[in-house]
């Protein structure tokens, strides 16, 4: 019973799986559920947010468009010091009326502040230093107070407030440009109301689109005078014009995606921007696949059939994250799926791997997730996957070194028994090769530095088996094992009459099987010197006490009626413990060959 039951192996999945936790929070991936750590490894999908994980978050407009004029502006970040020009030259503001009352309502409709320290949305922020660049000056939300608020989210996609300007209610509104623009029924050019055309219309879409193909991130900004601030409705407003930013892409991002592209694992990039910002950007990180928006997955009723070609989701809503995660599900996908705001908890709890923003995220994104993200950065995702595929390699490598040793001493008694021969093992033994040639190298195995090309491996099936690469540790090398150790009993105990000394003989074999089979677990594909056979320093120091312990009962006379052990002359034991490498063999040639073919099939 003591040799049937792997009695190590729960504390040495807790003690990986921990230790696999400690290593993520360092790389600013904190698991909040210890199993999310081994299902990080099997992740297919990364459903990423595009602003502040895929990008930098620091917003800087580089664009404008107001009346019929487009403008640059220059500086980087929030530093107030810069220029906006036309055609190249210096403006004055006050003679730019247009460009004036887009920047004013930007300040207006606005929740961000730039004091002695910036606090607020990344996006309001860059609006507000666009004004101060046109030296549109700090007090502008004092000199026009705010009466209301219609709040920005991300279904309605636009914010509004109404502000008393020179003694009216005049309704400040900002937002997706489309979103905006199907609002108005006017636009102010030259200072001028007019009626808002379609020719107009599609100029204004031309240059969303121009400006997005940019990768900026585009806003479209229009007012109205309203008499009632309650009852203030967002409808036949006057169209003032865009401002774009840029948001620019992490670097590290773009590497992290080469690396999931390595490891089979597929990006989808989900945002609320315009298609062609997404596009965009997904392009300079090399993310493969089409676009589709929030409002063609509503209509798609094959979402199923397309949903693995989709390398972009734009204009999207939380509620279309679920949709996203249910089609990707069905097609047998492991998801991780990214989100910081509170309508995106759903799909958070109904990814594989629901991933909150740490610096971002509402504490109801963070509750409803398995991991959280300490940097709000898509590179540590990739760590974080990276890091779960090598703690399932090494629960797979204990788990190979416990099973395999478990069934070869099972087997051992058991064939004796079946073959009429006396006992091979006494209890005693056999619970010291359980607790020390077994229980040792087994938690030194769980922290193993991961097998390199870890990220060069397709993810592994949801139903792939447990014992999926590791066969040759659970047949055939238990049965080497067996067959060893029965015939050194039948020479020395059944053959020769020395029952202690067999039984001795017989502890040897199965110990020296047992750590020879741990230095091979150090890998589980390829052969154990191409990894580094001593580079586990743990498993080195266990195997070592191993050896010294199993020296000490045999050689150490006040041990020997202890464990119920018989002196064996050096020889003896050497040769035994010689004898007893033809399972490590056993497992490299197996391994050299299996690694041979994979390598053949690749360049086939």
């Amino acid at each position: 019973a003591v040799a049937a039951i792997p009695e190590g192996l729960p504390a040495v999945v807790t003690v990986c799986l921990a230790m696999g936790v400690k290593k993520m929070i360092k790389k600013n991936a904190l698991v909040r559920k210890l199993p999310a750590v081994e299902t990080l490894g099997a992740t297919t999908v990364i459903c990423s947010d595009k602003t502040g994980t895929l990008t930098k978050n620091e917003m800087t407009v580089k664009k404008i468009f107001a009346g019929k004029n487009d403008y640059d502006v220059s500086g980087e970040g929030y530093n107030t010091n810069g220029m906006i020009t036309k055609n190249g030259r210096n403006i004055d503001i006050k003679k730019e009326k247009d460009l004036n009352i887009l920047l004013r309502i930007g300040a207006l409709c606005n929740n961000a502040e730039i004091n002695e320290n910036i606090t607020g949305d990344p996006t309001e922020i860059a609006l507000l230093v666009s004004a101060r660049k046109a030296g549109i000056k700090e007090d502008i939300a004092k000199e026009n107070p705010r009466i209301r608020e219609i709040p920005f989210t991300s279904e309605r996609k636009i914010m509004s407030t109404i502000n008393k300007i020179n003694n009216n209610n005049v309704l400040c509104v900002k937002g997706a440009v489309e979103v905006v623009l199907s609002k108005c029924t006017k636009i102010i050019i030259n200072g001028k109301e007019r009626k808002l055309d379609a020719a107009m219309k599609k100029k204004i879409h031309e240059q969303t689109k121009s400006y997005a193909s940019q990768a900026l991130r585009v806003l479209g900004f229009a007012y109205k005078k309203v008499k009632d601030a309650k009852s203030a409705e967002e409808k036949q407003l006057v169209f003032v014009g865009l401002q774009a930013m840029m948001d620019p892409p992490r670097e590290e991002a773009k590497e992290a995606i080469k690396k999931c592209d390595n490891a089979g694992i597929k990006v989808i990039m989900i945002t609320g921007d315009h298609k062609d910002t997404a596009i965009a950007v997904a392009d300079y990180l090399g993310i493969k696949g089409k676009v589709m928006t929030g409002e063609d997955l509503m209509k798609c009723k094959n979402l199923d059939d397309i949903v693995e070609s989709i390398g972009v989701f734009a204009r999207v809503n939380p509620e279309h994250k679920i949709k996203i995660v249910e089609a990707l599900q069905r097609k047998g996908h492991v998801v991780a799926m990214t989100g910081d705001g509170v309508n995106d908890a759903p799909a958070l709890k109904k990814a594989d791997i629901g991933i909150a923003m740490g610096i971002t995220g509402t504490d109801v994104a963070k509750e409803a997730s398995q991991m959280i993200l300490l940097d709000d950065n898509f590179a540590t995702i990739v760590n974080a996957v990276e890091e779960g595929r090598g703690i399932y390699n090494n629960i797979k490598k204990f788990l190979a070194f416990l099973l395999s040793g478990n069934i070869g001493e099972v087997g051992i008694v058991f064939f004796s028994i079946l073959l009429g021969f006396p006992l091979p093992l006494v209890a005693i033994l056999i619970l010291m090769i359980n607790l020390v040639t077994d229980g040792l190298p087994a938690t030194a195995l769980s922290v193993d530095p991961h097998e390199p090309g870890a990220m060069q491996m397709a993810p592994r099936k949801k139903s792939e088996p447990f014992y999926k690469d590791i066969m040759p540790y659970i047949t055939g090398y238990p049965a080497l094992m067996i067959i060893t150790a029965l015939a050194v009993f039948w020479w020395i105990a059944v053959r020769g009459g020395n029952l202690p000394k067999g039984q001795t003989a017989v502890f040897v074999v199965v110990a020296a099987f047992e750590l020879y089979q741990a230095m091979s677990c150090r890998s589980i594909y390829k052969p154990s010197f191409s990894v580094g056979i001593f580079k586990n320093k743990w498993l080195n120091m266990a195997v070592l006490t191993s050896v010294i312990i199993v020296i000490a009962i045999i050689f150490v006379p006040q041990l020997r009626p202890i464990f119920k052990t018989y002196s064996l002359t050096l020889p003896e034991f050497i040769g035994l413990v010689l004898l007893s490498s033809i399972g490590s063999i056993y497992l490299e040639i197996t391994k050299l060959l299996k690694s041979r073919n994979k390598e053949l099939q690749k360049n086939a």
